[in-house]
């Protein structure tokens, strides 16, 4: 199975810099984030609702409980939302203040106030990396980042599983990257 692919500092600046250029720039950077920064799936960014993020004061949580049928499988999950995530969501909900007036409405919306669905996530993130000249990127390229970037700080492989929401330590294994320069680094440590 071919994995997403992660991309370099380059490639995200580039990223950055093709989303500051389009329309809804406050809202793209928040779904990139909430891929890239709380490894969330296009499922449930499409499926995540304000009241699960932002809590009744407009303040943004530092943990949300998704349900069962806004995840993949059959079991809800807890995500941890660290400061970068909630640094943006702060931005996104100063941008569009009108999602404090209805908490159990989705988080992620249109242009015309309809929620986006997992596909229309999907389709985004392919339309940014395209126009980013990002070639093997997808929709899940953030969450494999996220997944990586939590390994290569030696963080111990079971939270590391259990950050990414996976119920087989041999599914967050598949997602994190080895290359040569990490193997080197590895072996210095010895």
């Amino acid at each position: 199975m071919k994995q997403a692919k992660l991309l370099n500092d380059v490639e995200f600046k580039r990223l950055t810099a093709t989303i500051n250029s389009l329309r809804y720039a406050t809202r793209n950077h928040t779904i990139v984030a909430l891929s890239f920064y709380g490894g969330l799936r296009a499922v449930e960014i499409s499926k995540i609702l304000v009241k699960d993020i932002v809590d009744e004061f407009g303040e943004v949580k530092d943990t949300a409980y998704l349900s069962a049928q806004q995840t993949k499988g059959a079991d809800g999950c807890t995500v941890y939302i660290n400061e970068k995530l909630r640094k943006q969501i702060k931005k996104y909900i100063t941008a569009y203040p009108t999602l404090l007036t209805n908490r159990n409405r989705k988080l992620i919306f249109s242009a015309k106030g309809i929620g986006f669905t997992a596909q229309t996530i999907v389709n985004l993130f392919q339309r940014l990396y395209k126009l980013s000249a990002i070639e093997g990127a997808s929709s899940h390229s953030g969450r494999r980042q996220f997944v990586s970037s939590i390994a290569d700080k030696g963080i111990n492989a079971r939270i590391v599983q259990q950050l990414a929401r996976h119920k087989h330590l041999s599914t967050t294994q598949r997602y994190i990257e080895l290359n040569p320069t990490k193997l080197r680094n590895a072996v210095e440590l010895v």
